[in-house]
């Protein structure tokens, strides 16, 4: 097995099989890590995704492992596990990683408490790596499946993201490669939070049109947001910006959007997330905090966190939004 051509991807839910799934098909060898030893190694013996992906089978290229020593050597690591859970696994990876390996964040949104971004998280812990970020409108069960995705991966060098681009894409799993990481992170972390809003908006039987409406209004405020904190406008009107916005705020297959539709029929947050983990709801206080702090106009951000805090009824947030004069721009 040449270690060159090795891949690992840490996080074997659904997304993270995923990834492992379309990189072997680009025909690389793949260690996929879950920290839960027993399923591993009913992964490695059956070759089912299990819970995960049900119904998908693992490519002979991919070994399960739940030890994390298994990828000390591993020259590109995939981080695909949600935002909240990243640095406890990056802190266990620092113990069995040396320097110069490409680290790449599959994770999309903001470090609740400290309001970090996915990349800085992993800086802080991992010290002298080579970090990224692959975000864009995906679904885990497309990218399982292998029907067309495109996705944008961001590094700093840009020849790092354009052979990484290279390495890990394939015919059915088309990677952009960019160098405004800032830009990417960001447009993967607000789509979330904006996806709450239309899955409200679309619960309360508003209709399409106010769909594209808070869509496009919320868009706006990424793009404001973004730009304010450097990210470049052609990062935002591309696949991890307005396209992923797109995807998430208008399908079933989103649990922020799933959530925002609960939220609508008047359930508690708890019961409203069905036990599944919605990025947004984590998201929405970091995002509006560091709005608030640099002065940036988002209101229906704003307004999703006032709802996943209790502060203000989903009516009455809607209601007071749409009697919001708007600017358009």
């Amino acid at each position: 097995m040449s270690s060159t051509n090795r891949v690992a991807v840490l996080g074997a839910g659904a997304f993270g099989t995923a990834l492992a799934l379309a990189f072997a098909r680009a025909g690389r060898d793949v260690t996929l890590w879950g920290r839960d030893a027993v399923r591993m190694e009913r992964m490695a013996r059956s070759r089912l995704c299990e819970v995960a992906l049900p119904g998908f089978l693992l490519d002979p290229r991919i070994t399960p492992v739940a030890d994390l020593g298994a990828v000390a050597d591993v020259p590109v690591i995939v981080l695909a596990m949600p935002a909240q859970a990243l640095r406890a696994v990056c802190e266990a990876l620092a113990l069995v990683l040396s320097p110069g390996h490409a680290v790449i964040a599959a994770a999309k949104g903001m470090e609740q408490g400290t309001g970090q971004f996915v990349t800085e998280v992993m800086a802080d812990e991992l010290g002298a790596q080579r970090f990224g970020v692959l975000s864009g409108p995906s679904f885990a069960e497309d990218i399982a499946r292998g029907l067309p995705t495109a996705v944008s991966l961001a590094m700093v060098e840009g020849i790092d993201a354009q052979a990484l681009a290279a390495h890990l894409g394939s015919t059915g799993f088309r990677i952009y490669h960019s160098t405004d990481v800032r830009g990417v992170e960001i447009g993967g972390a607000a789509k979330n939070v904006l996806a709450i809003a239309a899955g409200i908006v679309v619960g309360l039987g508003l209709g399409e049109s106010a769909r594209a409406a808070i869509v496009t209004r919320g868009f706006a405020e990424l793009r404001r947001f973004a730009l304010a904190l450097g990210a470049r406008a052609e990062t935002l009107m591309g696949l991890s910006g307005l396209g992923d916005l797109l995807l998430t705020a208008s399908s079933a297959q989103s649990r922020n959007f799933t959530l925002g539709l609960a939220l609508a029929q008047g359930k508690a947050l708890q019961e409203a997330s069905g036990g599944k983990l919605a990025e947004g709801a984590f998201t929405a206080a970091a995002l509006d905090d560091m709005a608030r702090a640099r002065g940036i106009d988002m209101p229906i951000a704003s307004g999703v966190r006032a709802i996943l805090d209790g502060k203000l009824d989903v009516k009455d947030a809607v209601a007071a939004l749409m009697a919001r004069p708007f600017r358009e721009e």
